[in-house]
């Protein structure tokens, strides 16, 4: 399509020749003639002169050095989105499944299946179970008895669902994760640890996105529950009875432990520990690595183990980076307080 026409579809304001025709999207260091890029990120700026892209989409503040450029810009508020929705336009289709039932598929007699669903080879659906209308169920996917999937939602191939599970509308889930499977709860009779039965469930809403390899644990009575338009990277693990909110970033490798409620547009930076039945608060950032060991307030923004406030983290840090200066200085000085003390 021409620029003009990608300016309509994604909105922008068009700076230069609208007429150019774009067959593609790339980025500004890899892209060819017929490519959209974007810049958003003043670091990229130094690949203006040298990119290959026939058109670039741009942020308002970078506007004025994207067009010494001399290339066409399409001039947006967000760039990045921009370019997203660009993206989904002219990107490949990715893995499709023809409407219907495979053969090979499993289907109980009492699962109710709305319209114009794809099941794929070996799929298994369990007694009881509902699965809303266009559901996209690739190959391999375990749905288990009482389950219920809303409209529109997709789920990769090997991914189980375990009993009472309650998948919203618009979902996605990725290959090999595993929602509703027992929380970890073992009670001490003095002997042994006793399995204490988990018998909630977990409730995901609307429009969520789960990655590879994600363990949700079902309650041990009640919910666990995943708010609607949360994003969850691939390799997390969360606890039973755990809340989290609307809109929320949870990144890759992070452990959040049983009870514990995270409010909503919480970001938890990669490979971050949370603690059981405390409590993050709204908007709260958590850094990378960090070990939250008690509640953290609303817009707070928290890094290091133990966690604490960022700017206090950061400090701590430089001090410790100088303790080998320090320690080679205190030796010195003992080394001159001795030599003092013998009258040197």
């Amino acid at each position: 399509m021409t620029l003009e026409e990608l300016a309509r579809r994604v909105g922008g304001e068009v700076v230069g020749d609208g007429s150019v025709v774009l067959s593609g999207v790339s980025g500004i260091r890899e892209a060819q003639a017929g490519h959209l890029t974007f810049l958003s990120n003043p670091k990229y700026e130094r690949y203006l002169s040298t990119t290959n892209a026939s058109a670039i989409v741009v942020d308002s503040e970078c506007r004025a050095v994207a067009a010494e450029s001399g290339k066409p810009l399409l001039v947006t508020d967000n760039a990045h989105y921009a370019f997203a929705k660009a993206m989904a336009l002219f990107g490949p289709a990715g893995e499709r499944l023809a409407k219907g039932v495979h053969p090979t598929a499993v289907v109980s007699e009492s699962a109710r299946i709305g319209a114009d669903v794809s099941l794929g080879p070996h799929v298994v659906i369990m007694d009881g179970a509902r699965i809303g209308d266009r559901v996209v169920l690739h190959a391999g996917v375990y749905v288990g008895p009482r389950v219920t999937i809303g409209r529109d939602t997709v789920v990769h191939s090997h991914v189980t669902i375990e009993s009472e599970s309650e998948i919203g509308d618009r979902v996605v889930i990725h290959a090999g994760t595993v929602v509703g499977s027992d929380g970890f709860g073992f009670a001490w009779d003095g002997e042994a640890h006793a399995k204490v039965p988990q018998i909630g469930n977990v409730v995901i809403e609307d429009d969520v996105e789960i990655g590879s390899n994600v363990a949700i644990d079902r309650a041990t009575v009640g919910t666990t529950r995943i708010g609607r338009g949360t994003k969850i990277d691939n390799l997390v693990h969360i606890g039973h009875n755990v809340t989290i909110g609307e809109n929320s970033m949870i990144v890759a490798q992070v452990g959040i432990s049983g009870s514990t409620e995270v409010g909503k547009g919480v970001v938890l930076g990669g490979q971050a520990g949370v603690v059981g039945h405390i409590e993050i608060g709204d908007g709260a950032m958590v850094g990378a690595q960090a070990g939250v060991t008690r509640s953290v307030p609303a817009g707070e923004r928290v890094s290091g183990y133990p966690a604490r406030r960022h700017s206090l983290s950061k400090r701590l840090h430089a001090c410790l980076m100088r303790l080998p200066l320090l320690f080679r200085r205190v030796k010195e000085l003992e080394r001159r307080i001795a030599r003092l003390e013998k009258g040197e």
